[in-house]
């Protein structure tokens, strides 16, 4: 590691995690989104047509079997691959892999439906925006940088300290848990 970025990374260590953990979050949103898309418009196309009447999914936004599908394939993947690289190579994360994906599914669940809820709670705020002349597309954009940026507040504190812990060493206290390996 070069000189000046080893010195950063010491320095700031747990600046470097969250920069790490938002790369993760970033690149695993981009591959959900690619599978997304490639699901909808290739895959499953022809089962965009089937509806679901099922309140909790409707409440999502999932309102078809060719979505359903798409979103459960694509969701799979991109929080998969940000709990891989998080675990690995962010948090170097020894702690019960089975104990970690379990809360890692119940963090990703409430996730799920507390960025849904928001989601419509920013759109009755955007359309209010709207109505008060501002341009559709920004707003929309701005209103999805808010839905997506919230619930950091939640999983990069849980990812940190709850999902991807390290073990204490014996012998050291809890003031140096899972402050090293930046």
């Amino acid at each position: 590691m070069p000189e000046n970025k080893q010195k950063f990374t010491e320095k700031h260590a747990e600046l470097w995690k969250f920069i790490k953990f938002s790369f993760a979050g970033a690149g695993s949103s981009i591959v959900e989104i690619i599978v997304q898309l490639l699901c909808t418009s290739v895959i499953f196309k022809s089962l965009l047509t089937v509806t679901l009447n099922v309140p909790a999914l409707n409440f999502i936004g999932i309102e078809s079997k060719g979505y359903l599908f798409s979103y459960l394939i694509s969701i799979t993947v991109g929080y998969t691959i940000a709990f891989i690289l998080n675990r690995k190579v962010t948090f170097h994360a020894d702690s019960n892999p089975a104990v970690s994906i379990t809360l890692y599914i119940i963090m990703v669940i409430f996730t799920i439906f507390a960025g849904a809820w928001l989601g419509s709670v920013l759109s009755g705020w955007g359309m209010g925006l709207v109505d008060k002349g501002w341009n559709q597309t920004i707003v929309d954009f701005i209103c999805k940088l808010i839905q997506m940026a919230i619930p950091t507040l939640w999983t990069y504190p849980l990812n940190r300290f709850v999902i991807h812990r390290k073990r204490k060493p014996k012998g050291e206290n809890a003031e140096t848990e899972n402050t090293t390996e930046a």
